[in-house]
C-alpha cells in the first residue's frame, strides 16, 4: 500500500556529503524512496534501496527526455518559459535522453568506444602511473596522493584518449567540477557555456585535421545507414565521455586508497595477493562508491515505489551509495576485498550504464597495483578527521589525500 505525498521534503544537511554512509543508513531504515531535499536545496524523491534502485532506472515511467532542461527551470525557480543557463549543445548528451533517441545515440558511441578498443591501453596507463608514481618518490617522504596521482592520471589517460591537450586540463577540469557541484544555476551554466565552446571547437579540429584518437573516430562514424552525431551530439558527447572519465576514477582511486590505510588486515591481504586486484577494485567501488547520486529522472506519470506514490512531474535521483551498503550484500559495511561484488551498482544499471567502466576498472586496477608496488609503507600522513569529502551531492570524492611514503624519522 502505498503513502502519498508529504507536505514537505526532509531538509539534508552537509552531513549527506561529510557523514554520507551513516545518513544513507538512516535514509534506507527510513524508507528506501523518500521526498528529501538535498544540500542546495532540491527537491527529489531519493532512491535508497537496492532493489528499488535497479526498479527505478529501468522505470520507462521515469523518464531521463530533457531532464536537465527541467532541472534547470526549478533551480532557477520558475516555469515552461524561464529561460535555461544551461548550454544548449549540451541537451543532446545520453543522460537527457530517453529511448529511441537514446538507443541510436549510444550505439554509434560504443562502435568506438568498447571493451576491446581499452585493453590495449593498459602499457600506457602503466607508463603514466609509474611517471607519476616517479614524480611523487622524488618529492619526499610525503605526497598529497590525490592532486599528485589520483587525479592526474585518469585526466591524462582520458586525454590522450580523446584527443585533447593536457595543457588545457586546469581549465576543463574546473569546469567539470562546476557542474557536479552543489553550485547556484548561474555558476553551473557559466561552466556548461565555456566547457561547449571549447569543445565544439575541438570537434570542428578533429573534422577538419583528424587524428588518431577516440574524439575523431566519434566525429567520423556512422551506423550501416550512413547516420552520423550530429555537431551538438559530438559536444555533449564529448562532455559526458570526459567528465565521466575521470571524475570517477579520481574518486575510485583516491577513495579506494583510504579504504585500505584505513583497514591494514585488507591492504595486506592485498600486498600478499596482488592476484586480488580485479576483486579488490570491485569492492572499492561498492565501499565508497565514486558516485554518490545518479542523474536525475522525473515522472511522466503517477510511479509507486518502494510503498510511495511518486507523483508525476517530480524528480527522481537514485543514491547509488545508499545502495550498494544495503542489505543485499553481506555485511554490507565490512571491506572485503574477497568479496564476490557482483550486482554493485557504482557504474549504474539499465540503459544508461556507464559506457566508460571497462576503462575505470583498468585505470584502478593499474593505479592500485603500481602505487602499493611502490610504497610498502604507504600511510596516512593526516588525521582521518582531517579529511573532508568535496562538496558535491553527484560525486563522492575526497578534497585531498595526505600520505606518507616512507616511515618517518
Amino acid at each position: 500500500m502505498s503513502t502519498t505525498t508529504p507536505h514537505a521534503p526532509l531538509p539534508l544537511s552537509e552531513d549527506f556529503i561529510q557523514d554520507a554512509h551513516t545518513v544513507a543508513a538512516q535514509l534506507r531504515a527510513s524508507a528506501p524512496v523518500r521526498f528529501v531535499e538535498l544540500p542546495g536545496g532540491f527537491p527529489v524523491w531519493l532512491v535508497t534501496g537496492h532493489a528499488e534502485a535497479r526498479a527505478a532506472v529501468t522505470d520507462p515511467r521515469l523518464s531521463s527526455d530533457g531532464v536537465y532542461d527541467r532541472l534547470e527551470r526549478l533551480r532557477l525557480g520558475g516555469g515552461e518559459d524561464t529561460e535555461s543557463h544551461f548550454a544548449p549543445e549540451l541537451a543532446k548528451n545520453l543522460l537527457n535522453l530517453d529511448p529511441p533517441d537514446h538507443t541510436r545515440l549510444r550505439a554509434l558511441i560504443t562502435k568506438v568506444f568498447t571493451a576491446g578498443a581499452v585493453a590495449p591501453l593498459r602499457p600506457r596507463i602503466e607508463a603514466i602511473a609509474d611517471e607519476l608514481l616517479d614524480a611523487m618518490d622524488a618529492g619526499g617522504d610525503q605526497a598529497e596522493l590525490l592532486a599528485d596521482y589520483a587525479l592526474p592520471l585518469p585526466i591524462r589517460v582520458i586525454c590522450e584518449l580523446l584527443g585533447i591537450p593536457f595543457a588545457d586540463r586546469d581549465r576543463f577540469t574546473a569546469w567539470s567540477r562546476t557542474m557536479v557541484a552543489a553550485s547556484t544555476p548561474e555558476e553551473i551554466g557559466a561552466a556548461s557555456v565555456q566547457m561547449a565552446g571549447y569543445l565544439g571547437e575541438l570537434v570542428e579540429d578533429k573534422r577538419r585535421t583528424p587524428g588518431d584518437d577516440l574524439l575523431t573516430r566519434l566525429v567520423h562514424v556512422s551506423d550501416d545507414d550512413g547516420d552520423r552525431l550530429s555537431r551538438d551530439e559530438l559536444i555533449a558527447t564529448a562532455v559526458v565521455l570526459l567528465t565521466g572519465g575521470f571524475e570517477t576514477t579520481v574518486n575510485l582511486i583516491s577513495s579506494g586508497t583510504l579504504a585500505l590505510l584505513r583497514h591494514p588486515d585488507q591492504l595486506a591481504l592485498l600486498r600478499a595477493e596482488p592476484q586480488l586486484l580485479p576483486q579488490a577494485v570491485e569492492e572499492f567501488l561498492r565501499y565508497e562508491t565514486p558516485n554518490n547520486l545518479s542523474s536525475p529522472r522525473y515522472a511522466t506519470e503517477p510511479v509507486e515505489l518502494g510503498g510511495v506514490t511518486i507523483p508525476e512531474g517530480h524528480f527522481v535521483m537514485v543514491s547509488w551509495l545508499a545502495a550498494n551498503r544495503d542489505g543485499r550484500f553481506a555485511d554490507p559495511d565490512r571491506l572485503d576485498i574477497t568479496r564476490t561484488a557482483g550486482g554493485h551498482l557504482a557504474f549504474g544499471h539499465g540503459i544508461h550504464y556507464c559506457v566508460g567502466a571497462a576503462l575505470a576498472r583498468l585505470e584502478g586496477e593499474i593505479a592500485f597495483g603500481r602505487l602499493l608496488e611502490r610504497f610498502p609503507d604507504l600511510a596516512l600522513a593526516v588525521s582521518e578527521d582531517a579529511l573532508r569529502w568535496r562538496f558535491s551531492t553527484a560525486m563522492h570524492g575526497l578534497e585531498t589525500l595526505p600520505v606518507r611514503l616512507r616511515p618517518g624519522h
